[in-house]
């Protein structure tokens, strides 16, 4: 039978050299590689951390809030900002193109050609006439329903919301929204979906073979083209969005935001959320008072979903999903409310009337603060005491960022932190930093902080423990 060791014990070099984002499941059970609390890390270079990209604002600020965001024939960007002005960036300006709109109905756009001659960017907010954008002049859409809100394209039609009814254009007719006459598969029309609470439609987004209709609490999908056809399906009855700007549409996959977590829908089964249990804290912990300014998009790769932990306006965190590596990583300084892809760029707009491109190193010329901290690490058993003699650091980093690296014995809140070093060296380089008996008490649990400003990229973590007998 072997027996803990009764006298102190100093083990092999511990090392971590995979990250894999967050996770804030129980932080005790969690594998080493995940962190309970990163902030502006990403996965960009997994198995490595590595700090988030930066942003640049395009333009000067206008209003107070940017209402939406949208790209026609994506080449060119367009902005509703709260001054109740539709504008366009010219790639130094932002140039207004139609002004006196609702200053705090949020918009929804999709590109549509059919009869208008050319592609026109489409959008509607629910209170202002619907808008159309052909290539020089912002006008109002002749015939759209009053009302109309989520305008969106699919199979050769225009679809809209108002209440409960999913209103439908004339088959490849822009302006056609009234029936006139006895009606056959190229007519427009409305559809009504009734549901057991009684609620309005809260987003609309189009997919292959079907327009997923979304409710505060349910969730249907509208199948076929034409009123011959149309049929309701319902792909669950206690699983709705919170709003429009919470769904997304990536390589085929439906994600969104319910009160009760982030989905993926990919048609035939029911929403799940396996893939989001790992950042489930924050839906559950997001401040309730401002769940309805959530927001999400994504550039290709990565889903980011905005939510407002602490403010009651406006997200303050984004959680970032890496659909390739399945990882989530937390991003903080971004208040953003809408986002686009547009090419092979993702932009941002946010509560502050700021229009952002994601890119670069720095955040808008600042400094990108950022920070990892390690799960609770503990000796071969729990209940033995422990203490760190050293760290290592490998890592590279530029000119002018800081990294710091602090302990502590406390093993889950945000204190009794102790800084034992900071490194300076610039380009790859391996660090030690040996740390005194009098920097930490003996503990049950320890963790590794590793903190700092700027651009860089940690390959590996090692250190070295010392553990007292089991008590």
């Amino acid at each position: 039978m072997n027996y803990w060791p009764s006298t102190r014990k100093k083990l092999p070099s511990l090392t971590l050299r995979e990250f894999r984002g967050v996770n804030k499941l129980d932080p005790y059970s969690i594998n080493d590689v995940f962190s309970p609390n990163p902030i502006n890390l990403t996965s960009s270079k997994t198995p490595a951390l590595t700090v988030k990209p930066g942003y640049t604002q395009l333009g000067s600020t206008i209003g107070t809030r940017v209402l939406g965001l949208a790209a026609w024939k994506n080449t060119e960007l367009h902005a509703v900002f709260n001054d109740g002005t539709w504008r366009k960036w010219d790639g130094s300006t932002w140039t207004t193109l139609k002004s006196g709109l609702n200053t705090s109905a949020n918009w929804a756009f999709c590109n549509f050609k059919a009869n208008l001659g050319a592609v026109n960017l489409i959008g509607s907010n629910g209170v202002d006439a619907v808008q159309r954008y052909d290539g020089s002049t912002v006008q109002n859409l002749s015939n759209a329903p009053a009302g109309a809100k989520f305008i969106d394209q699919h199979d050769n039609r225009l679809y809209a919301a108002v209440g409960n009814m999913v209103h439908y254009s004339g088959l490849s007719l822009a302006d056609s929204w009234t029936l006139v006459g006895t009606p056959d598969d190229s007519s427009p029309g409305s559809i009504t979906r009734e549901t057991n609470d009684g609620e309005d439609i809260i987003g609309l987004k189009s997919g292959t073979g079907h327009l997923t209709v979304f409710f505060p609490n349910s969730s249907h999908e509208l199948y076929g083209t034409s009123p011959s056809d149309f049929e309701f399906i319902t792909v669950a009855e206690d699983i709705g969005a919170i709003n429009d700007q919470a769904i997304v549409n990536l390589s085929g996959v439906l994600y969104f935001i319910d009160e009760t977590g982030i989905y993926q829908y990919s048609g035939g089964v029911r929403p799940r959320k396996e893939f989001s249990r790992r950042v489930q804290w924050y839906i559950d912990n997001m401040n309730k008072t401002g769940k309805n300014t959530v927001a999400m998009g994504s550039d290709g790769r990565y889903l980011y979903a905005a939510f407002p932990m602490t403010s009651t306006t406006a997200p303050d965190t984004i959680l970032v999903y890496d659909t390739i590596e399945d990882q989530w990583d937390v991003w903080t300084g971004l208040n953003a409310v809408h986002m686009l892809k547009m090419g092979d760029d993702l932009y941002m707009a946010d509560a502050q009337g700021r229009v952002y491109k994601i890119g670069g190193t720095t955040a808008n010329g600042a400094a990108i603060s950022w920070k990892w901290e390690s799960k609770p690490l503990t000796g071969q058993s729990i209940s033995q005491k422990m203490r760190f003699t050293k760290v290592w650091l490998t890592l590279d980093k530029p000119s002018g960022s800081t990294v710091t690296v602090s302990i502590t014995n406390v093993p889950e809140a945000d204190s009794g932190w102790t800084e034992v070093g900071s490194i300076s060296v610039n380009d790859i380089s391996n660090k030690r930093i040996p740390i005194a008996p009098s920097k930490l008490v003996w503990g049950s649990y320890l963790r590794i902080k590793i903190e700092g400003t700027g651009p860089c990229t940690i390959r590996e973590v090692s250190w070295d423990q010392i553990e007292s007998a089991v008590t």
